[in-house]
């Protein structure tokens, strides 16, 4: 976290105010922003709310009570460049004078290990990946972006709402830019913008004939990856095409959970058990990291 305090203090466009939503951590964390970063403000949760919970507790305080014009959100495993706020907000200039329904602005994620850059999807009842020629625009539009180092303007969560806490975890990022999309407002990439990810022990494999990256995650994290998925396409956007992309999607991923992830097994009940509780709309903290069944 201090990395990526860091980063946000040495920003080129300096930020209004710095706010660090605590999951209950017991990790010292608190102590830790006491004594290095003191101008910090600290939000801190009465139990593990996951990334949907944490990121709307901070959207509600930066957005709602603070009433910031623009809030940039990180999870804590990101770190920005120098020069990332004042390169997203002279890129949403460029367009805002012709195009003032953008809502979210985002730039590149890239794992800095392997180079490889997550690039924003297109929602054509399923993800959809860009084409090159669109994606080497200097600013182009997507329907999902990842929630770490999109910068989200005030009256969309006015208009919109706040993030859904009970996703918990995994795709709560991309419901809610669906959510924007179905708005009408727009969601911005800006190319010259690169941002430091990492998911932690990712690795390059090839899967079904192509490379991606791949992380093990643990069984609880592939139980709501599986859950949320499922919920988005049998209660968001119920219709064919989407519950079959869903489908060849899990399928994939549990190919790929069998092959490359560690605790198989687990994983794939776990799967198994998050696709069947999303299908019936079972959602909130159904399992907790740490728990003896994750």
């Amino acid at each position: 976290m201090g990395r990526q305090i860091d980063a946000l203090l040495q920003q080129t466009f300096p930020l209004q105010e710095i706010i660090v939503v605590d999951n209950a951590s017991t990790d010292g964390t608190a102590a830790m922003l006491a004594e290095r970063y003191p101008q910090v403000t600290l939000l801190r949760m009465p139990e593990n709310q996951g990334q949907a919970g944490g990121w709307s507790a901070g959207l509600s305080y930066a957005a709602l009570k603070q009433r910031y014009d623009w809030i940039w959100t990180f999870d804590n495993d990101s770190a920005p460049q120098p020069e990332a706020l004042e390169r997203l907000l002279k890129g949403v200039e460029t367009i805002s004078v012709t195009d003032s329904a953008v809502g979210m602005a985002a730039g590149i994620l890239v794992h800095g290990e392997s180079g490889t850059g997550y690039l924003p999807f297109l929602w054509r009842d399923g993800l959809v990946k860009p084409s090159a020629e669109q994606a080497g625009q200097p600013v182009w539009f997507a329907d999902t972006v990842i929630a770490s180092g999109c910068l989200i303007r005030r009256d969309t969560v006015e208009a919109v709402g706040l993030p859904r806490a009970d996703f918990f975890i995994d795709l709560c990022d991309f419901e809610y830019c669906l959510r924007i999309r179905s708005h009408g407002y727009k969601i911005a990439v800006v190319n010259g913008v690169k941002i430091d990810h990492e998911i932690g022990s990712a690795r390059k494999v090839r899967l079904l004939g192509s490379w991606r990256l791949w992380a093990s995650q643990p069984p609880f994290r592939e139980y709501y990856y599986s859950r949320n998925l499922a919920y988005l396409a049998w209660w968001l956007h119920p219709n064919f095409r989407t519950k079959r992309f869903v489908a060849l999607h899990l399928f994939r991923h549990a190919l790929g959970v069998i092959l490359f992830s560690s605790n198989k097994l687990a994983c794939i009940k776990k799967m198994a058990q998050g696709f069947l509780d999303g299908r019936r709309a079972i959602l909130g903290m159904r399992l907790r990291p740490g728990d003896a069944t994750s």
